[in-house]
């Protein structure tokens, strides 16, 4: 492997990733603007601050049943065709939940079948970085994803605020089903079209193609599962990332305050998006791979000074310096790449990024249970030096692979 890392101005060299990063970044901040708005509608007709809050999270756990069953067809059907379809989706819900006059309980529903499908239009986008971004690039075009997902999250919140302010959600709403009609255009007219990875279609109809579906996803998520290189590598992503979540899930009811929580986990976006730019940006491929142990340990290792009742502050610093350690899944990202066969790449990254998601809710939930018998400060404890020991138990993985040693041929014996 070389030492020598790619440059940013390599990776925006390739139109078909500059497509790709401006759409993903518009559809990050546009899902922001779409969940706040959401909420926001919800809470004005219900007054029910958790119908609200479960209206907010209800664009992310489907992610749990789509990636179970359907991640199939990231590899089935063309990418970007299944990229422009996921823009379309999220055009109609928007115009939908603005317009239509849904009651609360059919918007929430209408988000989550909808968001079934987001792990697929995900993992489509992802399996295709490493054809766009061969080598080393393909590493630096994720750690830039990974920045623009963070500062795409904050932008759009911020400016969510700031239209429903002006417009109220319905039109914010229609500001994000603007955004995605951008998206759909730039993907149908920046992409070139690629074929599926996979075997396409299913016979017998519909109900054959989604049965065919459900199955193949099952079938391969079994085989990805199975194979101990690959499993390795999932929970190595899924589970330091699952313990910081449950860490940062209490830091609301940590502060007592939502102003000050935001400043504690706009914070953590900030380490994470700087984390991700440095080790990214700065440290050669083999470096990187090194880094990926001390960086997760790292993930986890500041949040016990919860224990101790920081105030805003130094919670925030500590925040900060935590997220930064997110970063070691960039030591990950080739090793992955090259443990999955190619035609299933777009099934494993989605698999891998439902597992995320799905983890980090986990995370929360058992963190938020622990801090109703603690209290939120030694939950938060508990979280991080259980992301620390998480961290060095995967210690095998999480080292880079050594080369296999070359075996010298046997040589002739004198003898005789």
């Amino acid at each position: 492997m070389s030492e020598r890392g790619a440059i940013f101005g390599e990776v925006f060299a390739v139109r078909e990733f500059r497509v790709l990063f401006g759409s993903f970044a518009l559809m990050i901040a546009g899902d922001s603007v779409k969940m706040l708005a959401l909420s926001v509608l919800v809470y004005a007709q219900t007054g029910s601050p958790g119908l609200s809050a479960a209206a907010y999270m209800a664009g992310w756990l489907p992610y749990i049943a789509g990636g179970l069953f359907l991640l199939s067809l990231a590899d089935r059907l063309p990418p970007r065709a299944l990229m422009v379809a996921g823009e379309l989706v999220r055009l109609v819900t928007c115009l939908l939940l603005a317009y239509a006059g849904l009651p609360v309980w059919a918007m929430i529903g209408l988000v989550l079948v909808t968001g079934l499908f987001s792990p697929v239009f995900g993992a489509a986008r992802t399996a295709l970085l490493p054809d766009v971004l061969p080598g080393d690039a393909f590493v630096l075009g994720r750690s830039l994803m990974g920045v623009t997902s963070a500062a795409a999250q904050v932008a759009g919140l911020a400016v969510g605020g700031a239209f429903l302010a002006a417009v109220g959600p319905g039109g914010a709403l229609a500001v994000t089903a603007g955004l995605s009609a951008v998206a759909a255009a730039v993907l149908r007219h920046g992409l070139p079209r690629r074929p599926a990875r996979g075997v396409a279609g299913g016979a017998g109809g519909p109900r054959g193609a989604l049965r065919g579906t459900v199955g193949e996803t099952l079938r391969v998520n079994g085989r990805l599962l199975a194979d101990r290189r690959v499993r390795g590598l999932l929970l190595a992503s899924w589970l330091p990332a699952a313990c910081v979540a449950g860490a940062e899930a209490m830091v609301v009811p940590y502060l007592g305050g939502q102003g000050q929580a935001g400043l504690v986990l706009a914070m953590a976006a900030v380490g994470m998006a700087a984390g991700e730019f440095a080790v990214g940006r700065f440290a050669s491929p083999a470096l990187r791979e090194r880094l990926s142990l001390p960086l997760a340990v790292l993930l986890g290792l500041p949040w016990p000074a919860f224990a101790a009742g920081p105030g805003v502050g130094w919670a925030a610093v500590i925040a900060g310096v935590a997220a930064a350690g997110l970063a070691y899944q960039l030591g990950l990202q080739r090793r992955f790449v090259d443990a999955v066969p190619e035609e299933v790449r777009g099934q494993a990254f989605g698999l891998l990024s439902a597992g995320l998601m799905s983890g980090q809710a986990a995370g929360a939930a058992l963190v938020g249970v622990v801090g109703e018998l603690t209290g939120p400060g030694p939950a938060i404890a508990l979280a991080g030096g259980t992301g620390v020991v998480v961290a060095l138990a995967l210690a095998g993985v999480l080292r880079p692979e050594r080369p296999a040693p070359v075996r010298e041929e046997a040589r002739p014996s004198r003898a005789g």
